[in-house]
Order: C-alpha cells, then structure tokens, then sequence
C-alpha cells in the first residue's frame, strides 16, 4: 500500500477518534454555561435596576424606619460591587460570595415589604412590587437553567470519551453551581399584625 493511500484509510478513524473524545462537544458545552451564565446576569442587574425606584416609592410613602431603606440600599451596593466574570465559574470561593450577597440583597427586599404594610395600598408601589416579584421568579429560572447547564457541562468532562479531549485539549475544570443559601429551607415569618 501506498503511503497517502494509508494515510487516506487512517484519516477517517483519526476524525471519528477525535470526535468521539469532546473535541467539539467539551466547548459546546461550556459556551452554554457561558450564555446561562449571562442570563443570570441580566436578571441580577434588572433587579438591581428596580431597587432605586422602590425605595424612592417607599422615601415618598414613609418617612420612618428609614433603617430598612438604608438595609436595602446598602445590600443592593454589595451585590452590585461583587462581579463573576466567566472565568470565575469553577472558583467555588467566588461564586458563594456572590451568592451570599445576592442573597442578602433577597432578603433585605423581604424585610423592606414587611416593614412598609400601608405601601400595599399604593399603586406604584405595587407596581414595583410586581416587577421585583417577576424578577425573582426569573432570578430563579435562570439560576436553575445555570445549574442544569453546570450539571451538563461536568458531566461531560468528567465521563468518558469526552473527559479525554476535556483534559488534555482544554484543561477543563468543573463549574461551580449554586446551592441555596443557608436557611433556605425555613419559611419565613409570616405577621398580619399591623401597626
């Protein structure tokens, strides 16, 4: 046999091998952690752009207990200053303090609508109320849409043939999910007792 004839036959096996070892699938993958990623971004900042007209709302509606104002702009200043760039993905120390600030800025908001009862009454308030609500609610689909992605993406660097090409192409390293934040489990207080 010829040499390029040789060559010919071990092309197509060389293709399939590499195929077959996440050469293509590992990127793939990590591109969809990448763009859920983003996703989860752009909810975070749509919340963090409604904060300063709910507290202006609540500013022109109450005037005391203006420590919960001051709880929730704070928080939503800590949220913002922590950022997770792509990179930070498989950084598990990273992504648990933004999620914590994220989470306090979650909880600070919860306070803020226990602490204002007579702001139900208000329409605008109720309007941001509902805007913040939908949020969270989409703060929550992308967060699971993320997870599923991580879940995907780990999987496939970790199994076999993928786990060949992750390692020695891309040196990939797991993602890091999110996980609830401590005492999610509990259900908050609930108090119908108005002042």
């Amino acid at each position: 046999m010829t040499v390029l004839r040789r060559l010919g036959l071990l092309a197509p096996l060389a293709a399939v091998s590499l195929a077959g070892c996440g050469l293509n699938s590992v990127p793939t993958a990590e591109e969809d952690v990448n763009a859920k990623w983003g996703n989860l971004q752009s909810e975070y900042q749509r919340r963090s752009d409604l904060i300063p007209n709910l507290v202006n709302t609540v500013k022109g509606a109450a005037q005391q207990e203006k420590s919960v104002l001051v709880e929730v702009t704070q928080a939503r200043a800590n949220a913002s200053r922590i950022q997770l760039s792509t990179d930070d993905l498989s950084d598990p120390a990273r992504v648990s303090a933004f999620n914590n600030a994220q989470n306090q800025l979650t909880l600070s908001l919860q306070r803020l609508q226990e602490a204002y009862p007579e702001l139900k009454t208000n329409q605008n308030f109720l309007t941001l109320q509902a805007q913040i609500e939908g949020t969270e609610n989409s703060i929550l689909v992308a967060r699971r849409d993320y997870n599923e992605s991580v879940q995907g993406y780990n999987t496939r660097i970790r199994t076999f043939p993928d786990a060949v090409g992750a390692k020695i192409f891309y040196g990939a390293k797991p993602k890091v999910p999110f996980e609830a934040a401590a005492g999610a489990q509990a259900a908050p207080p609930v108090n119908f007792n108005v002042q």
